[in-house]
């Protein structure tokens, strides 16, 4: 028999995406199919780098050849991506495909190490990632990203000076913090934090960015509006500890992006702190905020469970080093647990932001009065 590029296309039509539920023809992801005698070629164009079931897709796209068509054939199948986007192209940010808020609703439950442990997992996936420090009255970004002393670019575009943002980890940054020193509070009113922040998104060179992640200040705030009426948003993390207090006020940020008049997706929730682990005894658990609070959030608010972050002394001293922990590898080259922990995080994020991209509508900035 002499094989075909239909052979091989009806083959794959056997093959789903494990997220988008339709097999990968008619999702148009198969790319540049070449038949030339019994060798195929193809590409495999994925919604995200950060597929964690990229082998699992290939292999079956390889059965399916095998079993279908010839098990004779030299298939070569080169793996990429083009990360998806359903946000309404706008002056603000057009070159960004997906915005993704990362909020709280209170204090202190590690919100800006999720942050930046994200950021830089997802870079070091292959996406183009940028972080924008929102909390403009108590930045952390610059000393997570030992950059507390630099200060962005300026560079000039069609005769208007824009900022250019710092590079560090594989990550774009922009935060108050590189444009004030170190000891110099911010006293300002709301209108001018937010001000700052659409500074931040409209007047700051982002480039082609995959996802731009909005460190977001706790709570509910002027900010957080800002925010949605600025842009497309195309979904939100929220991130809590597992103790009832945390909980308590995660479940008003989560509702906050369920507002009628905002309506912004919510991609799922984090547990930071989830348990404490002593690196002398890397096996046990202790639960010191309570055990299944994140999870049992998620599953109240029927929104994805992402994940949980353990306690861990290395997480708190990356941060203060500047070092985010996911960039850490143990003495021999292996991955560290929690380095695992946050990519596993970053994998499960990407693939709801394309799951919602191909189930949910466009977003558009909200229009509030208020």
């Amino acid at each position: 028999m002499s094989v075909t590029k239909e052979h091989i296309l009806q083959a794959l039509q056997t093959v789903d995406d494990p997220d988008l539920k339709q097999d990968l023809v008619t999702l148009n992801m198969i790319k540049d199919l070449s038949v030339e005698g019994n060798e195929v070629n193809f590409t495999v164009e994925l919604t995200t780098p950060a597929c964690p079931m990229k082998e699992m897709i290939k292999n079956a796209c390889l059965d399916a050849i095998y079993n279908q068509v010839s098990s004779e054939l030299v298939v070569h199948i080169h793996m990429t991506s083009n990360v998806t986007t359903a946000r309404q192209r706008t002056h603000m940010l057009p070159k960004v495909k997906n915005i993704i808020a990362i909020a709280s609703g209170k204090g202190g439950v590690g919100k800006s190490t999720v942050a930046s442990n994200l950021a830089v997992s997802l870079a070091k996936m292959g996406a183009s990632v940028g972080l924008v420090d929102a909390d403009i009255f108590g930045p952390s970004i610059p000393t997570m990203f030992n950059c507390e002393n630099e200060q962005p670019g300026v560079r000039d575009i069609d005769g208007k000076n824009v900022i250019v943002p710092l590079t560090q980890y594989g990550v774009k940054l922009i935060s108050i913090g590189f444009l004030m020193p170190a000891d110099h509070a911010v006293v300002w009113r709301g209108p001018m934090a937010g001000k700052a922040l659409q500074q931040f998104l409209g007047d700051t060179d982002w480039e082609e960015l995959d996802y731009l992640l909005i460190d977001l200040p706790p709570g509910t705030s002027d900010i957080h509006l800002t925010l949605v009426q600025s842009v497309p948003v195309t979904g939100a993390v929220i991130v809590t500890t597992p103790q009832k207090v945390a909980l308590a006020d995660a479940r008003k940020g989560l509702a906050m992006f369920r507002q009628k008049q905002i309506n912004v997706p919510v991609l799922g929730v984090v547990e930071n702190m989830a348990y404490f682990t002593p690196a002398e005894l890397p096996d046990n658990k202790y639960y010191i905020f309570g055990q299944g609070g994140g999870q049992q959030l998620a599953d109240s608010a029927e929104v994805p469970y992402l994940g949980q972050i353990p306690l861990v002394q290395s997480i708190r001293e990356s941060g203060d080093a500047g070092y985010p922990a996911v960039l850490k590898v143990g003495e021999n080259g292996e991955p560290l647990p929690e380095q695992q922990a946050f990519e596993k995080v970053a994998h499960a994020l990407a693939q709801q932001v394309a799951i919602r991209n191909a189930n949910q509508a466009k977003t558009n900035p909200v229009a509030m009065n208020a």
